[in-house]
């Protein structure tokens, strides 16, 4: 049976979390190394600079950081082709004729583009490249003609308009040349955990995360920290495990679930205190999260290592990107100088 292609990725505008972790990057370890992909991870710097072009150096200097968290996860350099967005001129191009065929009212109408827009504050000052990502988005998946794309449930929109992009193109020029995406989506209550103000997402610009590159002291402080039962004042107290942060992770993260259970009821009849629990998340969490710092601590002694997986990573992506460029141009007749 023919392998199916994975593309996914992340904007590099600073460390990956522990959120990320759940809602994607588990999967895309568990995906590559069953086998039955191929897996291109794209690092989508273009798409970061369309909201952050005044502040370049920012993007430069995440882009190492996910590339760390990357290798840290597990993510093997030998399994999938771990790439740099603006290292791949073929996506410029394939953006620009989808653009051609997509209206700015359809665009205007994408509930995620919609929401993002709103959560940044734009206004009327929304910048085009911004604007116009989800197109952008549709050349990243198409180029590597990814039938498969892990996402949060949010994105679906996303998908949504990329595969009308594929119908459209390919009626238009009567040509089977684009992929149709489907969506691989978290497990159900794994796609998005909440902040540990209890806020309900994980944001670096709420500063609200666990990250991945967190050392054990800094885990530990944050953790202690974390929003409770605001009703729950003495040990002896009954207290609410639903809206618990606390109890939240330990559902997400401990593979004990009787022991989760069991934890869950003596906090809800009294006698357990916050403290205790807080102490055995932390535990938990180090069981996942040391063996990721660890690997990650490797790589970060030699970085030009690094860059040369991204280097060969994106040479490689790239001759899969001009050969679907190739066809798309011939569709279009303008291959003048054949």
């Amino acid at each position: 049976m023919a392998k199916k292609t994975i593309l996914t990725g992340d904007r590099p505008t600073g460390k990956l979390h522990i959120g990320h972790y759940v809602g994607s990057l588990k999967n895309r370890v568990e995906l590559q190394n069953s086998g039955d992909y191929d897996t291109y991870i794209m690092i989508a710097d273009q798409q970061a600079l369309t909201d952050n072009a005044r502040d370049p150096e920012k993007i430069r200097h995440s882009l190492i950081q996910v590339a760390l968290d990357y290798l840290a996860v597990g993510i093997d350099p030998a399994k999938s082709t771990i790439l740099v967005q603006s290292q791949i001129p073929a996506l410029n191009e394939l953006t620009m004729h989808y653009l051609n065929i997509v209206t700015v009212s359809r665009i205007s109408r994408n509930p995620t583009v919609k929401t993002e827009i709103k959560q940044k504050k734009f206004g009327e000052s929304v910048p085009a490249g911004f604007f116009i990502y989800p197109v952008s988005q549709a050349a990243d998946i198409t180029a590597f003609k990814a039938d498969t794309v892990p996402v949060g449930d949010d994105q679906e929109p996303m998908l949504e308009q990329t595969r009308e992009i594929v119908r459209s193109f390919n009626s238009i020029y009567d040509k089977d040349i684009l992929v149709e995406p489907e969506g691989y989506f978290p497990t159900k209550g794994q796609g998005r955990i909440p902040g540990l103000d209890g806020n309900a997402k994980m944001s670096k610009s709420l500063n609200n995360a666990i990250y991945l590159s967190d050392d054990a002291d800094t885990v530990s402080k944050k953790v202690m920290s974390m929003y409770t039962d605001p009703e729950h004042i003495k040990v002896s107290d009954p207290g609410h495990v639903e809206g618990n942060t606390v109890f939240t992770y330990l559902d997400i993260f401990d593979p004990d679930k009787d022991q989760v259970a069991k934890l869950k009821e003596q906090y809800q009849a009294g006698g357990l205190g916050d403290v205790k629990i807080k102490r055995y998340l932390n535990e938990v969490l180090e069981e996942t999260l040391k063996p990721i710092r660890e690997r990650r601590s490797q790589y970060e002694q030699d970085i030009d290592y690094v860059y040369q997986i991204l280097k060969e990573g994106s040479e490689k992506a790239n001759i899969v990107a001009n050969q679907t460029l190739k066809e798309v141009r011939d569709a279009i007749g303008i291959n003048y100088f054949k």
